[in-house]
């Protein structure tokens, strides 16, 4: 793995972690084009500048986070499912993991919804400061419906933008909710993922593996507020479309490779 590999994949994380497209299926086409997804370090690359994007939300929110305690136990309560029914089901998200197909699958299934989300929601209005007006009952059915992303490919931002247009959320607060219950999650998910790494025999880093780290949490964080700001704007005047016509069109691609035999050795678990 070199540099322009790094700088590409940090790319694709910044541009598809907070939209609702699925970044796993994303950096398995990417890392499989590039010849470098058998790589034990890219396995550790793509969970670690996850940071990066975790910080874009922080410091591209970084008011909403002082708004008070009840900020937080909202995000805690909606992070709790993700936690329980993470331990409770290791074992079939371990086989789901082993399964590329499913990742195409999940993403034709998850796009296939979207192309009908507008149609559903259109009648929801914009509130302002509707974060506000977000209950422990709402962030809770919100966390339900993070425990879909469990399956690779479902994508966890869309998974909870589509759990708070159920709770009745505009589709703007809806996706602002899923970008704060992207911290505690990813931030969660990516401490396991690394303390599984270090406890496999990994975590020691040459210098140029240090500077590859440091280059995809940058580049990472840069792309992902930029396409954070470009999605909220979008949203707001196209709807959700869009993102099921390119679920369906990327998922048809990860079957169509993985039926062509291009993924063998790849392991979803690293994505």
């Amino acid at each position: 793995m070199n540099l322009l590999h790094a700088i590409i994949l940090a790319i694709i994380e910044g541009l598809t972690e907070f939209l609702p497209v699925s970044s796993t299926g994303h950096m398995i086409i990417g890392s499989t084009v590039m010849g470098i997804a058998a790589q034990p370090f890219v396995k550790v690359f793509t969970v670690a500048i996850q940071f990066g994007a975790i910080l874009s939300v922080v410091v591209l929110y970084w008011r909403r986070f002082f708004q008070g305690i009840d900020f937080y136990k909202k995000l805690f309560v909606a992070f709790l499912p993700a936690v329980f029914f993470g331990l409770l089901l290791k074992k079939v998200i371990d086989q789901l993991l082993e399964n590329i197909a499913v990742v195409g699958l999940a993403l034709v299934a998850g796009g296939i919804v979207f192309l009908f989300l507008d149609d559903l929601f259109k009648q929801r209005s914009e509130k302002e400061d509707g974060l506000h007006d977000v209950t422990l009952a709402q962030s809770l059915k919100i966390g339900l419906f993070q425990v879909l992303a469990m399956v690779p490919g479902v994508s966890r931002s869309a998974a909870t933008i589509i759990g708070g247009l159920t709770q009745h959320l505009s589709p703007k607060t809806a996706a602002e909710f899923s970008f704060f219950l992207a911290v505690p999650t990813m931030f969660g998910a990516t401490c396991k993922s690394l303390w599984d790494y270090a406890q496999e025999g990994g975590m020691l880093f040459s210098s140029h593996d240090l500077i590859l780290l440091a280059v995809g949490n940058v580049v990472g964080f840069i792309v992902a507020i930029l396409a954070i700001k470009a999605f909220v704007q979008y949203l707001t005047r196209h709807g959700f479309r869009v993102f099921g016509y390119y679920r369906i069109i990327v998922g048809m691609i990860i079957l169509i490779l993985w039926g062509m035999g291009y993924f063998k050795g790849v392991d979803v678990g690293a994505f």
